[in-house]
């Protein structure tokens, strides 16, 4: 269309009255359709110019901003919105001229509160800024399917939790339960008993009480809602000191150590004592991986908009067929291992808002990286090249 006028323009002196009409005519039909079009989105769309009018602006932003033609007389967008929290958001995001992307809000309906996510964006005509943009999704369905998604993953993620405790405690129990039959036994109808005999079942007995004890120690922290403080933090310091921790166990496992911590790594949201946790739970699953020696690297890198901490190690790697398994609840390789380590560290990186990825070959080692989200400030817009402006 737009081509189409601006050849109708270049020929407007030697257009005649019907042909006038015609392009008249032609224009407001595409109007009527696009005004047809951006009343039929769900979506809410405003559009503001260089003064924080609204100019243009459809059905579905009248419904959630709550106003209408009759209510948005030439005066600021955030003027015209009933509601106090995302008026003074659209006054400081279009007087400071900021790119946001889906900043939630809860507006308050008829129906309830609906959630929706509004972004606001540059407006560019022929080079230059000429307003913003807002669009705004109402996602309080897409909430609550979530919601729904995340309790039924739990509800099945217990039930696994479940049924690995009673299996876990079983050998445990079993066991005391034999060593205090054989107690008994040896004390029936005896004036004295042996003392070594005794010391060595009840040694058997309290091994398996603290085992007892880890199993369900780790069962609850997996089950429990963490209490993650979160505070920024240098991510290459806490990933030296896991190094300082962990060296004279490398080294009496005959593993050698490197730390590599890229200089002026950004700072990033951290429960320390918990991401620690999660670290150590890597690396000692590394030492364990590499029983007759090998390398461990330790690494703290940043890439686009994360921080990556990085273990790697040269032992005996993970099979193709379990490691899609590997942070399932109480699947573990290891002979005396809970099978928790790894569901306990995936449950820490989701709790910090990033992902853990592992890459491994059978024989050659496996590396874990733990993807860290930086903080982002909110972008401004190029700056304005004024101009003058129409009346």
């Amino acid at each position: 269309m737009r081509k189409f006028v601006e050849h109708a323009l270049a020929k407007l002196p030697k257009l005649n009255e019907e042909q006038l009409r015609s392009l008249l005519y032609a224009l407001a039909d595409e109007n009527e359709s696009m005004d047809a079009a951006l009343d039929s989105m769900l979506d809410g769309i405003v559009v503001c110019d260089r003064e924080h009018l609204p100019i243009i602006y459809n059905k579905s932003a009248e419904r959630m901003l709550r106003f209408s033609g009759a209510e948005t007389p030439e005066r600021p967008l955030w003027l015209s919105v009933s509601d106090e929290g995302l008026s003074e958001f659209f006054k400081a995001t279009l007087e400071g001229e900021e790119t946001v992307l889906d900043r939630e809000f809860g507006l308050e309906s008829k129906g309830g509160t609906r959630l929706i996510a509004v972004s606001v964006s540059t407006l560019v005509s022929a080079g230059k800024i000429a307003g913003a943009i807002v669009h705004m999704e109402d996602i309080t369905e897409k909430r609550h399917r979530e919601a729904q998604l995340r309790r039924a993953e739990s509800l099945a993620s217990l039930t696994t939790l479940a049924a690995g405790v009673a299996h876990e405690i079983k050998n445990p129990l079993g066991s005391i339960s034999i060593h205090i039959q054989l107690i008994k036994k040896s004390i029936q109808g005896r004036e004295k008993i042996e003392i070594p005999f005794l010391e060595r079942h009840l040694g058997v007995v309290n091994e398996e009480i603290e085992r007892l004890n880890k199993i369900v120690v780790d069962f609850l922290f997996a089950v429990r809602p963490m209490d993650v403080q979160l505070r920024e933090s240098d991510p290459g310091k806490l990933v030296a000191e896991i190094a300082d921790f962990i060296r004279p166990e490398a080294e009496k496992a005959k593993v050698n150590l490197v730390l590599t911590v890229v200089e002026r790594l950004p700072l990033v949201a951290l429960d320390e004592k918990l991401m620690k946790q999660a670290l150590l739970n890597l690396v000692k699953n590394a030492l364990a991986a590499m029983p007759g020696g090998g390398e461990l690297k330790l690494s703290a890198d940043s890439s686009d908009e994360e921080v990556i901490l990085s273990v790697e190690d040269t032992g005996v790697g993970i099979s193709e067929e379990d490691l899609p398994k590997i942070f399932e609840p109480y699947f573990t390789t290891k002979d005396n291992g809970t099978g928790l380590g790894l569901t306990i560290t995936f449950k820490i990186v989701r709790e910090h808002g990033g992902e853990i990825t592992v890459s491994s070959r059978p024989g050659q080692g496996s590396t874990f990286a733990i993807h860290l989200p930086v903080p982002q400030k909110d972008k401004k817009l190029l700056p304005f090249d004024s101009g003058e402006r129409k009346a």
